[in-house]
């Protein structure tokens, strides 16, 4: 990946600006630009960015949308790096995408990298050389690892369609590899009735087979990274008896993120899109207690005023990483894409876009 920044370092307006004028600035820009600007909004960013979102949804979804919004030759991502480099590979020639804050990283994604994956592929590879492997990446990950999969006969998968990914997968070889999150891996394995058990971890600390068993690693169906989201792994069993015994008539629905025994102790677990549109459904007077991102869950409290919403974890603290794009960096990025100057630009190198994209097709063939 590749990205340009202007020279100044610290983006104006500072936070000192009243939020008022910072709104104001930021529709004035975003009005000057037009059709030439399209906003994508992720369902994890903050209230005060998220108003100026032209499109919202999960990650895959709005890197899509992006590429369909031809006429825009500016997408900016309120989302994390990951998101961008998506938007960027599928992003039509003419189109720059815009990342209001390069820091914006994911702790998951950043759980696997190119050089520890390849080395456990090699290992692997190397170790059972008879065995078919197939490489699966969750959608949160680099934009190298998403060519590392696409060239290696791979491919990306979202929460709401892992189940398909897997059993494409399986069907295609006799060793599913998939990074960088456990608890997803683990939970779309119990869906395809697996023993929630089975599945082997290979953990990147440990020099030698990821501290697996030979034995246990060749006869290994499915091969899971020892990865996390610091946010879903902050959810609890205990969590969902405190809040059944508050309210013996909650639903509690969870993101398949969280461990698998909180998956198993819910009564539903399902993506960002899955939980948004069973709030929908839901008849008013309903109480639903939520496991994920606290800014989606208050969200979805605001616009459910006849029902009873609420966080497993009301203290619990909102993905930092996701929440760097404040109004103050979002307002000082559409003034200089209104002035002239594209600042913050992510793009993916061509080589890498291409292997990539053959990952993301060959999940959208699904």
């Amino acid at each position: 990946m590749t990205t340009s920044a202007p020279a100044c370092a610290i983006p104006a307006p500072e936070e000192t600006v009243p939020e008022a004028e910072l709104i104001a600035r930021a529709t004035a820009a975003r009005e000057a630009l037009g059709d030439r600007l399209v906003v994508l909004g992720h369902h994890y960013q903050k209230h005060e960015v998220i108003r100026f979102a032209d499109i919202t949804g999960d990650s895959f979804l709005l890197a899509r949308r992006g590429a369909e919004a031809t006429r825009a030759d500016l997408v900016v991502f309120l989302g994390v790096y990951f998101m961008a480099e998506a938007a960027d590979i599928l992003a039509q020639p003419h189109q720059r995408v815009v990342l209001p804050d390069l820091g914006a990283g994911c702790h998951l994604a950043e759980c696997a990298d190119i050089f520890t994956v390849d080395d456990a592929w090699s290992q692997i590879s190397r170790a059972f050389p008879d065995r078919t492997i197939v490489p699966l990446t969750y959608m949160n990950s680099g934009a190298d690892l998403k060519a590392f999969v696409g060239r290696n006969g791979g491919a990306v998968c979202t929460s709401g369609n892992a189940v398909r990914a897997f059993e494409w997968a399986r069907a295609q070889g006799d060793m599913v590899f998939f990074f960088p999150d456990e608890h997803l891996g683990r939970n779309t394995a119990a869906r395809l009735g697996i023993d929630p058990a089975a599945p082997v971890v290979w953990d990147p600390r440990q020099a030698e087979l990821g501290g697996i068993a030979p034995d246990a690693l060749g006869a290994a169906e499915i091969v899971l990274w020892k990865g996390f989201c610091n946010v879903h792994t902050g959810f609890t069993v205990r969590q969902v008896e405190e809040a059944r015994a508050a309210h013996p008539d909650v639903t509690v629905i969870v993101h398949p993120e969280c461990p698998r025994p909180v998956v198993e102790a819910a009564d539903e677990d399902g993506s960002t899109e899955y939980i948004i549109r069973r709030l929908d459904e839901m008849p008013a007077g309903s109480t639903v207690a939520i496991g994920t991102d606290w800014n989606l869950v208050d969200r979805l409290r605001l616009n459910h005023p006849d029902k009873t919403v609420f966080c497993l974890k009301e203290d619990l603290c909102p993905c930092v990483t996701m929440n760097r794009i404040t109004l103050p960096k979002l307002t000082w990025t559409l003034e200089n894409l209104a002035a002239g100057d594209v600042v913050n630009v992510v793009q993916v190198e061509e080589q890498m876009a291409a292997e990539a994209r053959l990952a993301l097709d060959r999940m959208l063939a699904l």
